[in-house]
């Protein structure tokens, strides 16, 4: 099996052509250049790996002025990605409305492809690329427009709030969107009783504990949450008695029973960085975890944690390909483009009047 850079170019081609035209040897140079990124994230990456990603490091921030393009990266991204090139950080909802300010005529989404579709639902005219169009999403995957006509059939007039961790499809036959930050506010909002809230059935039971609308589910869920239990809760706290255990509301409804505090990816950075416990345990996916460090003193990070294979697809290797090659280009169907927008227009609007 040939191994590949993304979902199109073989690994071998595109590190020979990658060599002609970079020089990715660690020098002095290239170590003075990318210090500050290092003492940021010393102590999540260790130095003898340093001299590999530091010429990757430099040469995508050089390329990346001279492409007038933009990284958006996701919170879930690695420390040398998060750090070292993303010039926009956060999670969906931050990403969603960050995307509407750039100026840059490129966007390189570091994230998985359904962001990278958001990116291109709110900038059309631009050129949106995605370093390796395989970083997929089990939630996204987990539903179809079909799917939602389908419930719209069944419950006619009942209005449907969709997680953003879907396709372009799917929003597109969306009353509006939603995060994990936002979603008891947007369900609170909308006309009516009873509403559909799609796919995330963990981040819906959550909700609904929290709002007195009748909320109607789907059986989607988030495969690095999905898999924590209370009894893994259970057994941190005896490995890490004094430890504050922190979780993401796309975990079960009993994991977020148990632990000190639950809250959206953005929630759980500002509780950690305001609360500032001395010990404590992010039930989420790993790098998040890595990245609060590096920008956190004083509390110490224990590993309880899920990697998001998808995520991982995007490395700094594929990332200077991506803006090499202008590719792999995120195209949206112009007929999905007015509709799917809309329903994140309409999130980023409620998320706006609540603040």
């Amino acid at each position: 099996m040939v191994q590949t850079i993304n979902a199109i170019t073989p690994l071998s081609e595109a590190r020979a052509i990658l060599a002609q035209h970079f020089d990715l040897k660690f020098s002095k140079a290239i170590e003075r250049a990318t210090d500050k990124i290092f003492d940021r994230v010393r102590h999540q990456i260790p130095e003898i790996e340093w001299s590999y990603y530091a010429p990757l490091i430099f040469q995508i921030n050089k390329l990346k002025a001279e492409k007038d393009a933009v990284i958006l990266a996701h919170n879930y991204q690695t420390p040398q990605i998060y750090h070292g090139v993303a010039d926009v950080v956060g999670d969906s909802l931050q990403l969603a409305i960050e995307a509407t300010k750039v100026r840059q005529q490129v966007i390189v989404q570091c994230g998985v492809h359904f962001m990278a579709e958001t990116s291109k639902l709110l900038n059309p005219t631009k050129t949106v690329l995605i370093p390796d169009s395989r970083a997929g999403c089990s939630l996204s995957e987990s539903i179809t427009a079909e799917d939602v006509m389908a419930m719209r059939a069944n419950y006619p007039g009942v209005p449907v709030v969709t997680y953003v961790n879907t396709s372009a499809a799917v929003k597109a036959v969306t009353d509006v969107c939603c995060t994990s930050s936002n979603a008891l506010d947007i369900v609170n909002r909308v006309e009516g009783d009873t509403v559909i809230m799609i796919p995330d059935q963990y981040l819906a039971q959550n909700t609904a504990k929290k709002t007195h609308k009748k909320i109607i589910t789907w059986a989607g869920a988030c495969e690095v949450h999905e898999t924590f239990t209370a009894e893994d809760i259970s057994e941190l706290r005896h490995a890490y008695p004094t430890a504050k255990i922190i979780a993401h509301p796309e975990c079960p409804p009993e994991v977020i029973d148990a632990v000190d505090f639950a809250g959206s990816t953005a929630a759980m950075i500002d509780w950690v960085k305001s609360t500032k416990p001395a010990r404590v345990v992010m039930v989420t996916e790993c790098s998040m975890s890595d990245n609060v460090a590096s920008e956190t003193t004083g509390v110490d990070f224990l590993r309880g944690c899920n990697i998001c294979p998808h995520m991982k697809r995007i490395n700094l290797e594929n990332v200077l390909w991506s803006l090499h090659t202008m590719t792999e280009e995120v195209i949206v169907p112009e007929e999905l483009i007015a509709p799917a927008r809309a329903a994140v227009e309409r999130m980023i609007e409620l998320s706006r009047k609540r603040d």
